[in-house]
């Protein structure tokens, strides 16, 4: 019996080639391959981008640079994506999948610490924000961004509801679960912006900045 993912997928707009092949060498080559965005979560990030029609859009985790190629295919040709990625051995990796894409010039990769980049561009800079870095750091990494965003600018996070577990009991060492729930504890008490959770994939949460 076909399952409602492949039906969806089945429905929506087919994934470029080069997604594929970028996805299915993390899959067959990193160890947290499954952290890499996939089919859907690819297509709805470029129909946002569309929608928003951004000018500066900025990723905090890069991986393999699968999302940032999807978002930059929705960018104006005066646009501009900049990615942060913290783990410098993922470098390599990154630019080779850039080079391989039209859309890779859109693209300025940063390697270190996303609260330390983020502090090297001007306030009310960025259009659109997408968070899908460490898990612990994105109420961190939402304070650091949130100045940098324009106003009425919009700020995506990822795995808001990381595999169901904001509903489970947390372990004690569990710091990631620890870190979604602190940022969705705080934001819905974040009076600075609106918010809405979408149920896709592992939750996406939607902020614009009022």
């Amino acid at each position: 019996m076909e399952s409602i993912d492949d039906y969806i997928t089945e429905h929506i707009d087919q994934e470029p080639d080069l997604l594929k092949h970028i996805y299915r060498e993390a899959q067959l080559k990193l160890l947290h391959g499954n952290m890499s965005s996939g089919h859907l979560q690819g297509r709805l990030l470029k129909m946002l981008v569309h929608m928003v029609s951004p000018n500066k859009v900025l990723e905090i985790g890069t991986f393999t640079g699968y999302s940032a190629l999807c978002m930059a295919e929705a960018l104006d040709d005066e646009a501009t994506l900049h990615t942060i990625e913290i783990d410098d051995e993922m470098e390599d990796m990154i630019l080779n999948n850039f080079s391989k894409s039209l859309f890779g010039e859109k693209i300025v990769l940063h390697i270190g610490d996303a609260n330390e980049v983020v502090q090297q561009f001007e306030n009310n800079f960025f259009d659109l924000v997408y968070i899908d870095g460490n898990k612990r750091d994105y109420w961190l990494n939402f304070e650091s961004v949130l100045p940098k965003t324009k106003k009425g600018g919009f700020i995506i996070a990822d795995n808001t509801l990381w595999h169901g577990k904001v509903v489970e009991q947390v372990k004690s060492n569990d710091w990631q679960t620890k870190g979604i729930l602190e940022f969705n504890n705080k934001l819905k008490c974040d009076d600075r912006v609106e918010k809405v959770i979408l149920p896709i994939r592992d939750g996406l949460t939607l902020i614009r900045k009022i």
